[in-house]
């Protein structure tokens, strides 16, 4: 796979492309994709609309779940991927972003399978949080159990010198997971009051900030989580995605990134 994006012009449906084009690999779950996409746009350093980035939204809501693929082998959603993937390239995306941190666990294939860039959500928040938060050396992680089990935030915080603290099981199963899936049903309040103890759990625990490390937890989460900040990696997808096509040069962005 290259991993740069193209500076020659490519066509789509037979018009010259004159920018890049943001392919996001949704639907986990559509209400995070729409967050995603919303904070892509207020990312966006425009001052018209002409100035935002192209972008082609697959938002498939029918993707097996995550979390059970991980734990209790569940059905694969790498088919379903592969097909978002396929469709967004043959469309014309240049870049890929795909806003769902369980979903990482099957980045490598993905990235082996792709034509253009797939970007990390996971190494773009960890980047992002160790720039703005420098002082913070433990990470409270809310995460799915799928994302936890995975490994995927406890190995990138630590290459970056970074403690994870995870709420106990017991408080992952009955306070964040429920979360999740209230969330999913669009109960946000409710959702937001399953949170409370794994929050307190965390914080005692020794957590400086806290990462919401699944998409649908800063639905409800906000700016701070008990007496904790929060660090959203929905919003640091997004900004990953303007600093990797507006702000540098894009072969530059694109190996650093990848």
């Amino acid at each position: 796979m290259s991993a740069v994006v193209s500076e020659q012009p490519d066509t789509l449906g037979g018009v010259p492309q004159r920018s890049p084009i943001v392919g996001v690999l949704g639907g986990m779950g559509p209400a995070a994709t729409a967050d995603f996409f919303t904070k892509l746009v207020q990312a966006t350093p425009a001052a018209k609309d002409q100035e935002h980035l192209r972008t082609l939204v697959w938002s498939d809501a029918t993707v097996p779940d995550r979390t059970a693929a991980i734990l209790s082998d569940g059905p694969s959603p790498l088919p379903h991927l592969r097909e978002g993937l396929r469709l967004l390239e043959s469309a014309g995306a240049t870049v890929i972003a795909m806003p769902c941190n369980t979903a990482h666990a099957y980045l490598p294939e993905l990235r082996r399978e792709s034509s253009v860039p797939v970007l990390s959500m996971v190494d773009a928040t960890v980047r992002h949080l160790r720039r703005s938060a420098p002082a913070v050396s433990r990470v409270g992680l809310l995460a799915t159990t799928g994302t936890l089990v995975a490994g995927l935030y406890q190995e990138t915080l630590r290459e970056h010198g970074l403690d994870a603290v995870v709420p106990a099981p017991l408080l992952q199963q009955r306070c964040v997971m429920r979360a999740v899936r209230l969330v999913k049903a669009g109960r946000l309040e409710a959702a937001g009051q399953s949170l409370e103890p794994a929050v307190r759990n965390i914080t005692e625990a020794g957590a400086q900030i806290v990462v919401a490390a699944c998409t649908e937890l800063p639905l409800v989460l906000g700016g701070r989580a008990g007496s904790l900040p929060v660090f959203d990696s929905t919003l640091a997808l997004a900004r990953e995605v303007v600093t990797l096509l507006l702000r540098r040069p894009q072969n530059e962005h694109m190996k650093e990134a990848l």
